[in-house]
């Protein structure tokens, strides 16, 4: 029996309570206020630390918490399963939901390896059939300048795309005493700043574009080989402080990505430029709310990049939220994800982007590791 026709909301549990649990928690807690979706309750919270989850739990807005995510998804009221849990965790996680019937959401990137994403999405496809739904977090789809950028290149607006430019930077780790965590380590975060932050760019790269990855070269480099553990003794990294990639796709396009975590004076910026035969864009999540646009059909007298605030209705996801001019904010991505899932559920389609979509990134991933092993070398996807 659906949760329709026993009469109760949709039941979510949420597995990790750190950092994207508490955004996900706000997503969950505000998305039917300001959204049209089918109804759901924040039913259970779910962390290693008793203590500390039972905490998050009740600040962030769930009924209850537990520490046994097995356990959990196999209540009769979990209908939707949203795991913010490290990478390591995804596979196992999101396979044996999917197997209990529960509709699954997971963080980027979509695992660790090929092999666990490729388990991935045979689970997903078998689960889809028996109308579960599953889709891959990458949550900068959301912004509504990005989805605006993305309408105006599937009208025509900037003729055939020619090159992108995609950088993502941080400085979280530039300082070399930065201690060592999870994210550092091979064996729990797969990779470091190309797993974690240009999985997102090399998301939008083909999002933007509607196309796909077709070949790659890459180069990987971590500038601060150890860093403070436990007690003070240094720990090696084992992982990229940062990446670099030349990317083709199937349309003809050629794409530059970096990313890195140890640039210096860089928050959180995705700096995305498209550029093609009959005008450009350009976009930087740091001023989220803005999208530049040059339109190069116009005369040359006039041409130039114009600013646009996307914060009007007709904007994607903005009907939903305040008068124009008004600015929404990074947390917004998240309630927007939610949004798009619940109404995926809803209505039997399948939503976007896909564990398949997933994969796709993680094969661009895996090709660049493998050119940045051989010196460089072009890999065919």
């Amino acid at each position: 029996m659906s949760p329709e026709q026993a009469g109760r909301p949709l039941g979510v549990a949420a597995i990790g309570y750190a950092f994207m649990g508490k955004a996900h928690s706000q997503a969950w807690r505000n998305v039917g206020a300001f959204f049209d979706v089918p109804a759901i309750e924040q039913r259970v919270l779910v962390g290693r630390d008793p203590d500390a989850v039972a905490e998050a739990a009740a600040r962030y807005g769930w009924a209850e918490s537990a520490t046994d995510w097995r356990q959990v998804i196999a209540w009769d009221d979990v209908d939707i399963v949203d795991i913010c849990a490290p990478g390591w965790l995804h596979a196992e996680i999101a396979i044996a939901a999917l197997e209990a019937g529960k509709h699954v959401l997971v963080e980027k990137p979509l695992s660790n390896t090929l092999a666990e994403s490729e388990a991935m999405v045979a689970a997903a496809a078998a689960a889809r059939g028996r109308g579960v739904q599953s889709m891959v977090g990458f949550n900068y789809r959301r912004v509504p300048a990005l989805a605006f950028a993305r309408k105006l290149v599937a009208e025509g607006r900037l003729g055939a795309v020619r090159e992108v430019r995609a950088s993502y930077l941080q400085d979280w780790l530039a300082d070399s005493e930065s201690p060592m965590t999870w994210r550092l380590r091979k064996e729990t975060a797969g990779s470091g700043a190309l797993g974690d932050i240009a999985s997102h760019a090399i998301d939008q790269v083909q999002y933007l574009l509607s196309d796909t990855v077709t070949e790659a070269s890459g180069r990987l480099h971590t500038f601060v080989g150890r860093r403070p553990g436990r007690g003070g003794a240094l720990e090696d990294v084992t992982v990229d402080d940062a990446a670099w990639a030349t990317l083709a796709l199937a349309g003809g396009a050629i794409a530059s990505v970096e990313a890195s975590r140890v640039a210096t004076g860089r928050k959180n910026s995705l700096r995305i430029e498209v550029y093609g035969t009959d005008g450009a864009l350009a976009f930087d999540l740091e001023r989220l709310n803005e999208l530049e646009f040059l339109d190069a059909t116009a005369p040359a007298a006039e041409q130039g990049f114009r600013r646009i605030v996307v914060t009007e209705p007709e904007h994607p996801y903005l009907d939903a939220w305040w008068p124009q001019g008004h600015m929404i904010g990074w947390e917004h991505t998240f309630t927007h994800q939610a949004r798009d899932f619940l109404a995926a559920i809803r209505d039997g389609n399948p939503p976007s982007p896909s564990f398949e979509e997933g994969l796709q990134v993680q094969r661009v991933l895996a090709a660049i590791e493998e050119s940045a092993a051989a010196k460089s070398a072009t890999v065919q996807l």
